[in-house]
């Protein structure tokens, strides 16, 4: 399996948005949003899902809902494009993660097939220093942005930031598997030849 790695630069007349990353890393991540609970979330991302992760992202119109679905739609492109072809990947996974009180689950297949279903069960209108909305429209997304079908629930929890947290953490540790290399695997994992 070649390096599974990518750039991608994503600039517009509201956000510059720059995503290095290389899918068979050790979780080393540096990231900068000026958003810190989102910074907070990208690391752990990063970190769970075992990516070496750069994220450089900054507002030219100074509003927080751009700048958070920029940074969110780059690190999917950059993930998707690093996947590639997606040969000799696991393919499928699960991974159930608590935060104290909260559960988290998410369900992975990386066929090249955008679906998503999220549920967060977030309460609050706003955790840290990002509104409910725009938490949700981060993994929102991120998660059409992977080119992938995933599944991310909340299950219960009574603190929102435990439950965030927790269904970041389920989709990396999804994720980590789902990309892992298979050894009985040869070339595209589907009957049907391509992903």
């Amino acid at each position: 399996m070649k390096k599974r790695s990518s750039k991608i630069k994503r600039e517009t007349k509201e956000t510059d948005v720059s995503v290095t990353v290389s899918i068979d890393g050790n979780g080393k991540t540096s990231v900068f949003t000026g958003v810190n609970f989102v910074d907070h979330l990208i690391t752990a991302f990063g970190k769970h899902a075992m990516l070496d992760l750069t994220v450089k992202a900054k507002s030219k119109d100074n509003i927080v809902h751009h700048l958070i679905e920029d940074t969110a739609i780059t690190i999917g492109n950059a993930i998707d494009k690093a996947l590639g072809n997606r040969a000799g990947v696991t393919r499928f996974s699960y991974a159930s993660v608590p935060m104290d009180e909260s559960l988290a689950e998410a369900s992975v297949d990386l066929v090249k097939r955008p679906f998503y279903k999220l549920t967060l069960s977030i309460k609050r209108t706003k955790i840290e220093d990002v509104s409910k909305e725009d938490l949700e429209h981060f993994f929102q997304s991120l998660l059409q942005n992977l080119n992938s079908c995933i599944h991310l629930t909340v299950k219960y929890g009574d603190n929102d930031h435990h439950k965030v947290e927790a269904a970041i953490k389920s989709l990396a540790v999804a994720f980590r598997i789902a990309c892992s290399k298979d050894s009985k695997q040869k070339g595209i994992p589907s009957t049907k030849g391509a992903m």
